[in-house]
C-alpha cells in the first residue's frame, strides 16, 4: 500500500530513525497490511474503529511487549496520515487501548560474578604477555576493553559496536554514544583501569581503527558485531562456571543496579543509560535487594524501640 511506503520513507529520510526501528515498523506494517487484505480492506485510509478492534484481537496471541510494539507501529502510521491530512479521523482517537505488561525484573550479576569474569579475562591476558605478536594477544586486549566499557558505562551492545574513534574524548576520558532514536549522550570515563584498557587496545588496533573508523574491530578488520560480543561474554561465563545466563545487557543492568546500591540519584543513572523516561530506570529500584536488606538491618525504626520486658 502506497501510504505505508510514504510513511516508511518519512521515517527513514525525514525523521532519520534507526535501522532497527525501521525494520520493526516494516515487519509490523507488513503484517498489518496482510490483515487488511484478509479482511477485504483494500485502502488503509478507510481503516475504522471496528477494523482496529479486530486487529487488536488478531494480534492478541502475541506477548504483551510484542503487542505494544505492533500497536505503536500502526499508531505511528495513523498519526503520520493525520498530520499529512490524508485522513480526517484517526481511529486511534476513538479507541482506548491498555495493554498490561507484566513486570520482568532485569537479570543482574553480583559483585562476585563480575569479579570472576574480569579475573579470568585479565588472567588469560597476562598469560599471553610472552606472545605479544600473536593475534590472540590482541584479541585478549580487545575483550578486556569491551568488558571494561560495558561494565563501566552501561552502554548497550549496539552502542558499543557502533562506537567510532571520533566519539572518544582526549585521553579516553569520555565517550559520545549514539543511542536509541539517534539521541546522543556523553559518558565520562574516570576509572583509570578502564582508560588503560582502552588505551592498550587502541595501540594494538590503531591502523585498523583509522581505516574502519569504528573503534572495536574484528579479525578481518571490520566492525565488531554484536553477536561476537555476546559469544565472547558467553565464553568467559562458561570458563567461570557461572550458570546464570549473562549477556551484554546484563552488564548494563548490573552497572545501573550497583550504582543505585551506592546511593547514586536515579536521575543520574537515567542520564547515563540514555533512558528517555525515568519510569524505565525505576525498574532497578525493584532489583536492589541487597541495598534493601542493608537499610532494613541498619535503619529500621524497630531498632530504636527500647522495650522493657
Amino acid at each position: 500500500m502506497e501510504v505505508i511506503n510514504k510513511f516508511l520513507f518519512h521515517c527513514e529520510f525525514e525523521k532519520r530513525l534507526s535501522s532497527k526501528t525501521l525494520k520493526a515498523y516494516s515487519i509490523d506494517l507488513k503484517q498489518y497490511k496482510a490483515f487488511l487484505v484478509n479482511r477485504n480492506v483494500v485502502n488503509t485510509l478507510l481503516m475504522t474503529k471496528e477494523n482496529l478492534k479486530d486487529y487488536l484481537q488478531f494480534i492478541s496471541t502475541f506477548k504483551p511487549k510484542t503487542i505494544k510494539r505492533k500497536v505503536a507501529s500502526v499508531k505511528a502510521l495513523f498519526n503520520f496520515l493525520e498530520f499529512e491530512e490524508l485522513i480526517e479521523i484517526n481511529p486511534f482517537r476513538k479507541v482506548r487501548i491498555r495493554i498490561k505488561e507484566p513486570m520482568v525484573l532485569p537479570r543482574v550479576m553480583n559483585v562476585e560474578e563480575a569479579t570472576k569474569i574480569f579475573t579470568i579475562a585479565y588472567g588469560e591476558f597476562n598469560e599471553m604477555n610472552n606472545n605479544k605478536e600473536s593475534y590472540s594477544f590482541k584479541e585478549k586486549n580487545r575483550d578486556i576493553a569491551a568488558l571494561e566499557l560495558l561494565f563501566g558505562t552501561g552502554v548497550r551492545v549496539s552502542e558499543l559496536c557502533t562506537l567510532k574513534y571520533s566519539d572518544i574524548g582526549i585521553g579516553f576520558s569520555s565517550i559520545r554514544v549514539n543511542g536509541k532514536g539517534n539521541k546522543e549522550r556523553n559518558i565520562q570515563i574516570i576509572n583509570k583501569d578502564i582508560k588503560k584498557a582502552l588505551q592498550n587496545y587502541y595501540q594494538l588496533f590503531s591502523s585498523d581503527i583509522e581505516n574502519q573508523k569504528y573503534f572495536f574491530i574484528n579479525r578481518l578488520g571490520n566492525r565488531l558485531s554484536e553477536q561476537s560480543v555476546r559469544l565472547m561474554i558467553r565464553k568467559y561465563r562458561k570458563k567461570c562456571q557461572i550458570t546464570k545466563n549473562i549477556t551484554p545487557h546484563v552488564f548494563r543492568h548490573t552497572f545501573a543496579t550497583l550504582l543505585l546500591e551506592q546511593d547514586v540519584d536515579i536521575k543520574y543513572i537515567q542520564n547515563l543509560l540514555g533512558h528517555s523516561s525515568i519510569m524505565t530506570t525505576q525498574i532497578y529500584t525493584h532489583v536492589s535487594t541487597e541495598k534493601q536488606t542493608e537499610i532494613l538491618q541498619n535503619k529500621h525504626p524497630r531498632n530504636d524501640l527500647m522495650i522493657v520486658r
